[in-house]
Order: structure tokens, then C-alpha cells, then sequence
């Protein structure tokens, strides 16, 4: 049932007030258009051409008197004919002058003006018609009759059409005048207008603001605040016959509701709680799964097509083969032996470091680092006879106190991730060097790179870069290397750019083994 008050019934008002106004203001200021174009319509379409009529007027009458004298003057029968021809061509343009001023609209006074001044230049031809007959045989009396009767003539003709022209200039600039009076008066007209249709546009805001638009918004901030659990909130306007009473009587309900759920809601949240737990656990187990899965399937095929592909090599050409060849591709077999060897041990020590902990298997010892460097750099070369491993740092000792061989494998990890992502086969770098109380050793590639974005996460467990698909991996190698390096009171750290390489940077206390207690290193790995 359609309520007396209702917000459509608001509404269509403030449409329609809305469509009258614009309508009004409209018509008052097309009113106001047709005045000004009144006026501007008499300046352009009759002061302008009368003026540009009677300017040509003047200017044809004063040069044809001016031919007039040079004709008198002019003593060679050529320069006659050429005055008298100019004669004539004036007189059509004079007379096409008067036809035009003839076609436009006059008043009685202009009128009457221009006839006498049509009449006194008629008179003035006449005279000008008998000066050139007797100019042709008593070139004396012509002159004589210029000087007198025809400069009388052209005077009269002449000021005739001065008044004209002055009465048509005065009329042309008081329609100037009126043009510009009607152009103010339209124009702080239509301002007026628009300035009350300011105001009463300002007030149906308000009308609306304080009728719909404000209860809509308390209506909204109670549902707000009711969708946060807060039940205590008071819900006015419940009393009111639209739609906005309506929604405040259903609020009434839905906060009822409400307070009847949040009960319920408790249990269901710690129920929630429960099972996302149980289920970010079986999402990490199947992504380390998959993970494992992927890796192997791929690591552990490559090597074992080598040794495959060279078995059946060995078995076909077993009584034509040199022994060089048996020795290279023995060589090949070790070196896929290898890497299967050192993928294994890698998984295992990864999940048995993860898993238990490092610290449990962290055993210092006094070690030459720069030998732990030499082999991992030796054995990644086996592996990858292809890669450019380059190690600097010359032959001097870097003595100190560490786990080998959980250093050899956070050394390992960083230069097998170096030979992983750098598939044009770029240089690798291996530096060392001692710098006042600590050991730095640097893994520098020309790879893919690491992007800007993963670089704050680059040492969480699972995590890997956004460029790297495509290339198998766990994600578990760089979060392995910080553990040790934390464990052995170190520091890691990345400069990368992505598409031009990385450098890894690890930087170890130079120590003894008695400096080495096991209580600092569970501190530095709980800190």
C-alpha cells in the first residue's frame, strides 16, 4: 500500500520543482536573448550598411570632384578622354551607391535628406555636363564656371550629404548604446535569475539533506555498527510512515537477530579456528609434496638419463672404444652420481635441520674456510661441467670456528641456486677474504635476477621469487642458509637486480672454538 509520505512522493517534488525552475529560468533568459538580439539585429542590419553606404557615397562624390578639376587642367586630348572616362565610371558607381542605399530602411528624416541631396548633385551634374562643353572651346569661361556655379552646386550636394551622414552616425551609435544598455540589463538579469535559483536549489538541498538523506546516513552508521556486534546501539525513527521507517523497523529486527547469533558466532569462530589450522597443515604438506615430487622428477631424471645414455653407449661401442672415451664419459658418470649423491643428502639434511633443528646438529670445530669453499666450488663444477665458476680469494687460510658441514651445505645451497638461475651460462664468482674480525665470502651470478618485490621475503621458509617458474625448487634453500649463518653468529645478506644477476653476500665471526659455547648458539638462533 502506497504511503501518503513516502520517499518517492519526495522525491517526484523535488523533480518536478527541479523541472519548473529550469523551465522558468529558461524562457526568462530566451526573453531576455531575443531583446538583446532585437537591438543588435537594427545595428547590424541597418546602421552598419546605411554607414557603409553613405562612407562609399563620400568617397565616390569627393573624388569625382576631384576629376572634375583635372579635367580643366588637363591640356592633351588623351589626358580629356582619361578624365572623362573616369567621369563616367563614377557616375555608374554613384548611381549603384544610391540603388543600395535605396533598398535599406529608412526613417522620414533620412529620407528627406537624401532627396535633397539627390537633387542638388543632379544639379551639380548638369552644371559639371556644361563646364566639359565649353572646356572644349573656351577653356577660360570653364573655369570660370567651376569656380563659381559648380563649386555652388557640389557644396550643396556635398553638405546635404554630410547632415545625412552625421544623422545616420548619431542613430548608429545611440542603437550602440541601446545595444549595450540591453546587453547590461540582460546580463544582471540572467544573473539574478540564476542567483535565486542558487538559493532555491540550496533549499531543496536542504529539504532533502534533512527529510532523506540524514536519516538514510544515522540508519547507516546504526547498521554499521550493528554489523561489529555492537548491540546496544538505540534505533530511532521507527515511528515514521515511508520507506526510511520501514528500514529502521527491519534494523530493529536484524539487531535482534543479531544479538541472538553472536552467541552462536563464539562457537563457530573457535570451530573455525580448529579447522583452518588443520587445514593451512594439509596445504603445507601438499605443497611440499607437490614440491618434492616436481624437484625429484626432474632432478633425479636428468642425472640418470646420463647414465643411462652413456651405459648404453659403453655397451655398444664396448670393442671399438678408445680408452680416453672410456675415461670421459666414467668421468660423466661420476659426475651424475654425484649430483643424484648430493641432491639426496640435501633433502636429507634439509628436512632432518627443519625438522629437528639446527642447533641440535651444530657442532663447531676449528675449520679453514677457504678449503670448505674450494671443495663446494669443486663439486658444483663436477656437476655442472658447463657452469664458469670462478674462485678468488687466493690461497691464503680463513681459519675460524664452524660447523663444517652444515657451512658446506648454506655455501653449497648459494652456489647451486647461482648455477640454477643462470641459464646463458654466465660467470659465477666465488670470493673470500678476511675483513678486520670477520670473514666475508661473496656468490655472485649474471642470472635471471631476484625482482625488487621479493627481496623483503626472500629468506622465509616456501617462499620463492616471482620469476622462477618453470625452474623446480623447494624454497627451502635460502631459509636453511640463514639458519646456519644466524646459528654461527653471522649475517646474510642480497644485492640483486632482476635480469642481471645477483650477489650474495654471508659474513662470519672470526673466533675460537672455546669462544664458541653451545648456550651462545642456541641465543643467536633464538634471537
Amino acid at each position: 500500500m502506497r504511503q501518503p509520505r513516502s520517499i518517492k512522493f519526495h522525491f517526484a517534488l523535488v523533480f518536478l520543482f527541479f523541472f519548473l525552475l529550469v523551465v522558468v529560468l529558461g524562457w526568462f533568459s530566451i526573453s531576455r536573448l531575443n531583446s538583446f538580439n532585437r537591438v543588435s539585429a537594427d545595428v547590424a542590419e541597418l546602421w552598419l550598411p546605411n554607414t557603409r553606404v553613405l562612407g562609399d557615397l563620400n568617397n565616390f562624390t569627393s573624388d569625382f570632384r576631384a576629376i572634375e578639376g583635372s579635367n580643366l587642367l588637363s591640356s592633351e586630348p588623351s589626358e580629356i578622354a582619361a578624365t572623362e572616362k573616369q567621369m563616367e565610371q563614377l557616375d555608374r558607381s554613384i548611381a549603384q551607391v544610391e540603388r543600395n542605399y535605396e533598398q535599406l530602411r529608412h526613417g522620414a528624416a533620412e529620407l528627406g535628406l537624401y532627396q535633397k541631396f539627390k537633387e542638388h548633385w543632379n544639379d551639380y551634374r548638369g552644371t559639371v555636363n556644361q563646364m566639359l562643353a565649353l572646356s572644349r572651346t573656351d577653356k577660360a569661361q570653364a573655369i570660370a564656371v567651376y569656380l563659381t556655379s559648380s563649386r555652388s552646386a557640389y557644396n550643396l550636394a556635398s553638405d546635404t550629404l554630410g547632415q545625412l551622414t552625421d544623422r545616420v552616425v548619431a542613430n548608429a551609435q545611440q542603437a550602440s548604446v541601446r545595444l549595450a544598455a540591453t546587453y547590461r540589463q540582460a546580463y544582471w538579469l540572467i544573473g539574478l535569475a540564476i542567483a535565486i535559483a542558487a538559493v532555491m536549489v540550496a533549499a531543496a538541498l536542504v529539504y532533502f539533506s534533512r527529510s532523506i538523506s540524514a536519516p538514510l546516513l544515522a540508519l547507516a552508521d546504526r547498521m554499521h555498527r550493528l554489523a561489529v556486534n555492537d548491540t546496544s546501539v538505540d534505533i530511532p525513527g521507527t515511528e515514521r510512515r515511508d520507506e526510511i521507517g520501514e528500514m529502521t523497523r527491519a534494523a530493529g529486527v536484524f539487531r535482534n537477530n543479531a544479538i541472538q547469533l553472536m552467541r552462536s558466532q563464539r562457537m563457530l569462530a573457535e570451530q573455525a579456528s580448529v579447522l583452518a589450522e588443520k587445514l593451512a597443515q594439509e596445504q603445507r604438506l601438499t605443497s611440499l609434496q607437490r614440491n618434492f615430487v616436481s624437484m625429484a622428477s626432474h632432478e633425479f631424471r636428468t642425472p640418470l638419463n646420463i647414465i643411462d645414455g652413456h651405459a648404453q653407449r659403453l655397451i655398444r661401442t664396448k670393442d671399438r672404444i678408445s680408452s680416453e672415451e672410456i675415461a670421459e664419459r666414467a668421468r660423466k658418470l661420476r659426475g651424475a652420481v654425484l649430483r643424484m649423491t648430493h641432491l639426496i643428502d640435501n633433502l636429507l639434511n634439509s628436512s632432518r635441520l627443519i625438522d629437528g633443528g639446527a642447533e641440535h646438529y651444530f657442532h663447531p670445530t676449528q675449520i679453514d674456510l677457504a678449503g670448505v669453499l674450494h671443495e663446494v666450488a669443486q663439486l658444483h663444477q663436477e656437476m655442472a661441467p658447463g657452469a664458469k665458476i670462478v674462485e678468488k680469494g687466493g690461497s691464503l687460510p680463513l681459519q675460524t670456528a664452524g660447523d663444517p658441514k652444515l657451512l658446506f651445505q648454506v655455501f653449497s645451497n648459494l652456489l647451486s641456486n647461482a648455477v640454477k638461475y643462470s641459464p646463458e651460462g654466465g660467470p659465477i664468482e666465488v670470493e673470500a677474504r678476511r675483513e678486520g674480525n670477520e670473514i666475508l665470502v661473496a656468490v655472485s651470478d649474471r642470472g635471471i635476477g631476484i625482482p625488487e618485490k621479493d627481496l623483503d621475503r626472500l629468506f622465509e621458509r616456501y617462499h620463492r621469487g616471482s620469476n622462477v617458474s618453470g625452474i623446480v625448487g623447494t624454497g627451502l634453500g635460502l631459509y636453511l642458509v640463514k639458519m646456519v649463518v644466524d646459528l654461527h653468529g653471522g649475517s646474510v645478506a642480497v644485492d640483486s637486480r632482476e635480469g642481471e644477476g645477483s650477489r650474495f653476500t654471508v659474513r662470519l665471526p672470526v673466533r675460537d672454538v672455546q669462544q664458541r659455547e653451545p648456550a651462545a648458539a642456541l641465543e643467536t638462533l633464538s634471537s
